[in-house]
């Protein structure tokens, strides 16, 4: 989660860089976060002929191929529509054999190609796909907002530098005037000149042509040449045009002109300048105004694309929180369908068991509730609400918790004992949400061990101190464990272990002790199996308060 945040937060870091920079800090980024061999891209650029190509390597590698020597290798693999490319690629690079991931830069590969590679032959996994293709989305917009500013400054620096040579024309003296009017009539840009009184006196031929005006009625007022503007943009072209008259200091206005040709409307960029003579005496502005129809096409197309690449986030956000919810619901809902099978039971025996039967019903209707609970809980979660608190006796929620998964225990033949510790101080928070850390470390635990068969399947739970002011509960299994590289992983939200999993418990019981200013970590025990512990305080505060450095206890796998 912390690598999706760190990719959705780079387009905010590349803001004002340029394609290099883009394409530089999004590589560095892969590398880090998925721990690659390599990451090499291949943009295409439009000014250049020749592509942009980039290789990134693990600080620890010593040699790898360049980047052209990449994509020359994978040449003939990654031809035609990039949708059809292959998902990995296992291929000799260097003196390794690794999985090589292509993920396409635009919806064709138009913008270019990102390579990355890793020794590891399941790679890339779910969540490794998700981030590349997050950062492969990213980089598109990164990249398009680059070209966008580049080609805004090229058209500003070219108004910019035009507008700077016929100024300076102009300044040199009053008798080449006629000279510099015949030159103004031959840029392609519609060139004009005003009094200061705002009157017109000169416009080139360009804009005569444009706007099918004549020299003479564009010069029989301040305002006539305003009658190609259209209609929804004249006020506002109106003041901004007196507020520079009267400044002194010229003005910039974006508006829309009548096209004489066709009758279209097309954006126009017009910019003027005050031109004084030696002592500083304003004798007219100079300005011009250039067609930029195009630039606001890929202004437009820029913000299809932005609105697109939102809803695919806003989409992918709302499967996480679909994916949780479920995975939170199914457990009181399991119990529900334990005891309606276990009341009809007792119902079809002769004679009834109808006192067996109503237990078994009022069962039913505590999952029920307790179903209903979990969805407010879990709303008031990842809406960032105030959890409803109150004072929770910790040994009694854990009492709670083993009598609602007992026959669930029996039957994967798991024996749970209990040592709680004696006279604990009570603790503030939520207990539906506490009581679903404490049922979901206990279901892993036993799914740790349903396939242990050479020892006795015993799940421990403890309860005890933590310092002065803490509370901590462990869960302890004799099942299967986890490897030292899954150490790191296992508090990332889906990912999992188990082969029916969705990875999202964990994750979900680290943000609640989280919110109760508290943490939850994971360590491997001397024999088989696993320890997880929460510690949370006993004072009351604001389960949204910052708990950090409270009640530090080392740790190999920290979720805090």
């Amino acid at each position: 989660m912390n690598d999706l945040v760190s990719l959705l937060a780079l387009p905010a870091i590349w803001s004002g860089g340029n394609p290099s920079q883009v394409l530089h800090t999004l590589l560095d980024a892969m590398v880090r976060m998925l721990r690659l061999e390599l990451a090499s891209v291949r943009l295409i650029d439009p000014v250049s002929e020749a592509p942009v190509e980039l290789v990134r390597t693990a600080e620890w590698r010593e040699s790898m191929p360049s980047a052209h020597e990449i994509f020359e290798a994978l040449s003939l693999s990654l031809e035609g529509d990039g949708h059809k490319w292959p998902q990995a690629l296992r291929k000799i690079l260097g003196d390794r054999e690794v999985s090589i991931v292509p993920v396409p830069l635009g919806l064709n590969a138009e913008l270019g190609m990102i390579v990355v590679a890793a020794e590891r032959a399941d790679f890339p996994r779910q969540t490794e796909a998700l981030l590349l293709n997050i950062a492969a989305n990213q980089a598109v917009i990164g990249l398009q907002e680059a070209r966008l500013r580049s080609r805004q400054k090229r058209v500003a620096d070219e108004l910019d530098r035009k507008v700077r040579q016929r100024t300076a024309e102009l300044v040199a003296a009053n008798a080449e005037l006629q000279l510099q009017v015949a030159q103004l009539q031959q840029i392609p840009v519609a060139a004009w000149t005003i009094l200061p009184d705002g009157t017109p006196d000169f416009v080139n031929q360009n804009w005569l042509e444009y706007t099918g005006q004549s020299l003479d009625y564009v010069q029989s007022g301040p305002e006539t040449w305003m009658s190609v503007v259209h209609p929804e943009d004249r006020e506002r072209a109106s003041r901004s045009y007196w507020e520079g008259i009267g400044s002194g200091r010229g003005f910039t206005a974006e508006v829309r002109f009548r096209r004489a040709r066709d009758g279209a409307y097309r954006w126009h960029l017009n910019r003027a300048v005050a031109l004084c003579d030696a002592d500083g005496k304003l004798l007219k502005f100079v300005g011009t105004s250039t067609d930029i129809e195009d630039l606001k096409q890929s202004q437009e197309e820029l913000r299809i694309t932005q609105a697109n690449l939102a809803h695919v986030n806003r989409v992918t956000t709302m499967g996480e929180l679909t994916a949780s919810i479920a995975h939170e619901v199914n457990q009181p809902l399991s119990g529900i369908i334990t005891n309606a099978g276990t009341c009809l039971r007792m119902l079809a025996s002769d004679p009834p068991n109808v006192e067996g039967a109503r237990e078994t019903a009022r069962r039913t209707i505590r999952d029920g509730n307790r179903a209903s609970e979990v969805i407010t809980r879990l709303r008031a979660l990842f809406s960032k609400k105030s959890a409803a608190t109150q004072p929770i006796d910790l040994n009694e929620a854990a009492r709670e918790v083993i009598a609602l998964s007992f026959s669930e225990f029996q039957s994967g033949r798991v024996v749970v004992r209990q040592e709680l510790g004696d006279d604990l101080p009570l603790v503030n928070g939520d207990r539906v949400q506490l009581q679903q850390v404490i049922l979901n470390l206990l279901r892993n635990g036993s799914d740790a061990m349903s396939t242990v068969d050479d020892r006795a399947r015993e799940l421990l739970i403890r309860t005890e101190l933590d310092g002065d002011d803490r509370v901590r509960l462990s869960v302890t299994d004799v099942g299967v464990g986890f490897e030292s590289q899954a150490a790191g992983r296992l508090f990332e939200p889906f990912y999992t272990t188990k082969n029916e999993g969705m990875g999202v418990g964990l994750s979900v019981s680290r943000s609640i002790i989280e919110r109760h200013r508290g943490r939850l970590w994971a360590m491997p025990n001397q024999g088989p199996g696993v320890t997880f512990s929460f510690s949370i305080p006993c004072k009351p505060g604001d389960l949204t308060g910052d708990h950090n450095g409270i009640g530090r206890t080392p740790s190999m796998t920290d979720a805090g």
